[in-house]
């Protein structure tokens, strides 16, 4: 196995068309939602008990921020443009779609085996020893927390070449319809359809549809569709609008991250809201796309834009592990660091060094899992259509179900949960290096 180049080889071989703001959105993104998942942490030890909360239970003033710091939308736009971009290259060189959405698989699902595998250890040997379950199965929630994402990125993936087979035919219509059929979606989600209470488990959904539509504008934007200051301004005064009049006028709270205070939740299972709010991101971010092109042809950014790209699911996967693990140490060393009541004068004080602990637990544990992330090319033919259609479906519901429930249970560890993932992993294979193009 060679050794990985270094920044600066990575830099000199990226070609000259490359759009980098791509990249570095991408880098961005992940990183605001690292850094927001840990200050959103408000844990605090009383009389030797840990006492877990949020800063958007008891802070209302953080719920606007959100609007800024809820970014997932715009993983999903950059995505968009990646994924047109990647299945028009493969359609092109004659790739079928099983080999396709195979290397898609591979590469989003390879590095979360590894993070299911240690909290499954975890879990079941303190479980074993005595941990209860409602403690094991918070921290377990917490942890696999980045896996709702997963999840439903990979069946906006799998689900690419019908998405963009209907932008292609119709446009900024297929986008309307989405918008659409998302708010038709909440509307009985959330009461206002024939059942009359609602029905909950409809809302999901819109796991589809509103993060396929804002997988869209990614599309748009690959297309050279939103070209111009004047469209890319107007998906801003759009999107900001349509969600003014949303959280104003209808049950949607201004947060666009889930208060556990609140009864509807913008984010489980996802809203029409979010779907403006990428719509106003998409317009804002890609008016400084001009800007931001030139910035990142200096060396300085580009590598570091490069640095994260090339460990970045492994930072998003297991940025929460880190937390969990520095919390639970510091509860057996007393309380140490986590005494300070969330949002005193002391508590805003320390959270430069809590960023600082968490950064160096999280780069430690990036050192060693980042190589999972490495997933050669796959060079053999392509598979028959179920295998990745089979893997796609074990890899979403897995995931899904441990982003809501953890690993434990009140019965005890699920230890299944985790497998169905890791199956479908498995089910595509893994490309030895040997094997790579």
């Amino acid at each position: 196995m060679g050794c990985m180049p270094s920044l600066a080889e990575l830099a000199a071989r990226t070609p000259p068309d490359r759009n980098r703001v791509v990249d570095f959105l991408r880098a961005l993104a992940i990183l605001v939602v690292a850094l927001g998942h840990w200050l959103l942490a408000a844990v605090v030890v009383r009389d030797g008990v840990l006492v877990p909360n949020a800063l958007l239970n008891i802070a209302s003033w953080t719920h606007p921020l959100t609007w800024i710091f809820q970014v997932m939308p715009v993983f999903f736009v950059v995505g968009g443009y990646a994924n047109a971009l990647s299945w028009r290259s493969a359609r092109g060189r004659g790739t079928p779609y099983a080999g396709w959405l195979r290397a898609r698989i591979q590469r989003l699902g390879t590095p979360v085996v590894p993070l299911l595998l240690v909290w499954l250890v975890i879990c079941s040997v303190a479980y074993a020893l005595g941990v209860p379950g409602g403690t094991l199965r918070t921290a377990s929630q917490v942890a696999l927390v980045p896996t709702w994402f997963l999840a439903a990125y990979v069946l906006v993936v799998a689900t690419t070449p019908v998405a963009l087979r209907l932008w292609e035919r119709w446009g900024w219509w297929s986008i309307a319809g989405g918008l659409m059929l998302g708010g038709l979606v909440d509307w009985v989600s959330l009461g206002g359809g024939i059942m009359g209470e609602g029905v909950f488990a409809v809302g999901f959904v819109n796991y589809l549809l509103v993060w396929g539509t804002v997988h869209q504008f990614g599309f748009a934007w690959q297309d050279g569709s939103l070209h111009g200051v004047g469209r890319r301004a107007l998906l801003v005064v759009l999107g900001f609008g349509a969600l003014v009049l949303l959280v104003w006028r209808l049950p949607y709270p201004i947060s666009m991250i889930g208060v556990d205070t609140i009864a509807v939740n913008n984010s489980y299972p996802t809203r029409v809201t979010l779907g403006f709010l990428g719509m106003a991101q998409a317009g804002v971010l890609l008016l400084a796309e001009p800007w931001l092109a030139r910035w990142l042809r200096r060396p300085g950014p580009w590598r570091a834009t490069i640095l994260v790209n090339v460990r970045i699911m492994t930072l998003y996967l297991w940025h929460l592990t880190a937390m969990v693990l520095v919390i639970g140490l510091a509860l057996l060393a007393g309380g140490v660091g986590l005494r300070a009541e969330p949002l005193s004068s002391t508590w805003w004080a320390l959270r430069p060094l809590w960023y600082a602990v968490l950064a160096a637990v999280t780069a430690g544990v990036i050192l060693l899992m980042g190589r999972f992330e490495q997933v050669p090319r796959d060079a053999r033919p392509a598979p028959p259509l179920w295998i990745p259609l089979v893997s796609a479906l074990l890899v979403c519901g897995g995931l899904g179900l441990m982003a809501a429930e953890g690993i434990v249970s009140a019965d005890g560890v699920r230890w299944w949960w985790p497998l169905l993932p890791i199956a479908g992993v498995a089910l595509v294979g893994r490309p030895r290096r040997s094997e790579a193009r």
